[in-house]
Formats: C-alpha cells, structure tokens, sequence
C-alpha cells in the first residue's frame, strides 16, 4: 500500500526558512502531478505549489517568490524551500501526489500533514 511521507515542518521566527520534504513508501511505477497544499486554523485547504512530471511549476500568489517546490524523480520525492516566512504561512502543510502504483491502487494520495509555525 502506497503511503507519502512528510517531514520538516516546525516552528521558525518571521523572515525564517524551512524546508519541507515528502517521500512514498510502497511499490510505484510512476508519479505525475505532485503538489503541496497547507490549510490554516478556520480556513479551507488551499493549493500551495504544483510540479508536473516535467519540471513546470504553479503558485498561489501569495508565495510567489518566496516559495520553491523542486522534486527528484529519482527518489520520487518532492520537495518545498520556504523562504522569508510570514506569519500568515502558518498553517498545516500536505503533500499530494498522483501515484501509479504496482500494488495496490493508484490515484491521488495525501501525506498525514506537517505543522508549520510561523512566530516571533
């Protein structure tokens, strides 16, 4: 049974970065779209960063040129750089990916989410 797997959140000053990485464990013939989503306390989840198979990337807006989302497709890992973090980035982040699995089913996966604290 495919599983993604999220680590590097945590608590960090304003103007702060951090880097956030995700990972599937189980059998994969190949990944498609992967993304990161974050979702704050009374708010609905929002698309963070896209990146296609090729390489092309999507932002919301609010994170363009501060965020970097950058995947290994050789590790089938992806990952998101954030930089000069604002209190407003809080949120819990997921990583999504679209997974064609060996075994098992394939479709859209979530991460169980990485907590991201943005405070002075």
């Amino acid at each position: 049974q495919v599983q993604l797997v999220e680590s590097g959140g945590g608590l960090v000053q304003p103007g702060g970065s951090l880097r956030l990485s995700c990972a599937p464990s189980g059998s994969i013939d190949r990944i498609h779209d992967m993304a990161w989503y974050r979702q704050a306390p009374g708010k609905e989840r929002e698309l963070v960063a896209i990146i296609s198979s090729g390489g092309s990337t999507k932002y919301t807006d609010s994170v363009k040129g501060r965020f970097t989302i950058s995947r290994d497709n050789t590790k089938n890992a992806v990952y998101l750089q954030m930089n000069s973090l604002k209190p407003e980035d809080t949120a819990v982040y997921y990583c999504n990916a679209e997974i064609v699995a060996t075994v098992g089913p394939s479709g859209d996966y979530w991460g169980q989410g990485t907590p991201v604290t943005v405070s002075s």
